[in-house]
């Protein structure tokens, strides 16, 4: 089992000042595990990286909101992120991670909670793809909710699953720009398909994981191209977010500070820049 590397305790202070209600719409809590147990079943063991923590980081960088997403360490109890929507008295929104197992109850309750969406793993290292019967069960229920669902990809997924991804009815969220390599270039295939994807009004994808996408080393300006010609397809359905703490990071840690201002190098255009307040807001419920 991986042990996964801390975050930069030392995040610069960006040089670009975030306006208010900007949102950091991908974002983690890890344990303390003392208190909230990692999955017995977990591919990897991060370091804690609690409530606390976030939110001394968002409180350092100007971020006023943030989205915290289940991460496949917590599997499908998501009780470190429901406890830290409740902490967060509205600051927050979720993402949860469900099986079929689910019930109508919890779902209605962590819709009370600030729980907006579902996330799916489709990673190789992660386990792979999920049960496709149960995903579409709980599509299905999410619907009446008024939940999105997160699709965690890498990215020949976004070529081998275009049919289905094509036919949920739900918005959905392309996580980490599809985890596209930028050694490929813009005209690799899965690309070119996540870009052909945003031409449907249902889709949303985050410009965050640049060190994911990027060779791997700082300040991944190799990134830049791609997140630009996401938000350029579909200015008002691109999200954007730290990532922290940054999961399963072998190469170069992301420095926050330093994240917030390659994201201003993603915005081309100040109007782009409604990924930071308009967008999470619209989709989040933010208000």
């Amino acid at each position: 089992m991986k042990s996964c590397l801390p975050p930069d305790a030392n995040p610069i202070k960006p040089i670009n000042k975030l306006p208010p209600g900007a949102c950091d719409a991908h974002c983690h809590v890890f344990g303390p595990a003392s208190k909230f147990p990692y999955a017995a079943d977990r591919s990897y063991t991060p370091p804690d990286a609690g409530f606390e923590e976030l939110v001394r980081l968002h409180d350092f960088l100007g971020l006023s909101r943030g989205v915290i997403v289940q991460a496949s360490c917590h599997g499908t109890d998501n009780t470190a992120m429901v406890d830290a929507l409740q902490r967060g008295n509205g600051r927050y929104r979720g993402v949860a991670i469900v099986d079929g197992a689910v019930t109508d109850e919890q779902l209605a309750d962590m819709n009370q909670q600030g729980v907006r969406g579902v996330r799916f793993n489709f990673v190789a290292h992660l386990g792979g793809a999920p049960d496709l019967d149960v995903f579409d069960r709980v599509l299905g229920r999410i619907h009446e909710l008024g939940w999105h669902v997160v699709l965690h990809l890498d990215a020949q997924d976004i070529l081998a699953y275009s049919d289905r991804i094509n036919r949920i009815q739900v918005p959905f969220v392309i996580d980490h720009m599809g985890r596209v390599r930028a050694e490929g270039g813009l005209e690799q295939k899965p690309f070119q398909e996540l870009l052909e994807l945003m031409h449907n009004p249902l889709a949303w994808v985050k410009v965050c994981g640049s060190e994911r996408v990027s060779v791997g080393r700082r300040p991944f300006d190799d990134a830049i191209p791609f997140a630009q010609a996401l938000i350029e397809a579909a200015p008002d359905r691109v999200l954007w977010g730290t990532d922290w703490p940054h999961p399963n990071i072998s190469k170069d840690m992301p420095n926050d500070g330093e994240l917030v201002d390659l994201m201003f190098r993603f915005c081309k255009d100040p109007e782009h820049r409604r990924l930071l307040v308009d967008n999470p807001a619209r989709l989040y419920g933010f208000p």
